[in-house]
């Protein structure tokens, strides 16, 4: 589950200031796929959504396939469909 809340509440839970994500990166969240093709849709649905990529969607290392994005606020996202069966021993 991921939960997104506005500056102020978050602040208000965090007890500390929200980062600058224009300056630097805090976090890079990560999440599964099950398939290449749910990796392409979701990417697809970034875009729309007014998010920005800045990797993919492709292949890595043979047993990989993502993207990464950048949300409308700033904070850094990765999705992965890993072919287990290919995963180098």
């Amino acid at each position: 589950m991921v939960m997104l809340f506005p500056d102020p509440m978050f602040e208000s839970f965090s007890n500390n200031k929200v980062a600058d994500t224009q300056q630097g990166t805090e976090a890079m969240f990560s999440f599964g796929a099950d398939s290449k093709e749910e990796v392409d849709e979701t990417a697809k649905k970034v875009k729309e959504a007014g998010g920005t990529l800045f990797g993919g969607p492709a292949e890595r290392d043979s047993w990989m396939y993502g993207f990464a994005f950048i949300d409308p606020d700033g904070h850094r996202w990765n999705m992965l469909y890993m072919d287990m069966s290919k995963m180098p021993k």
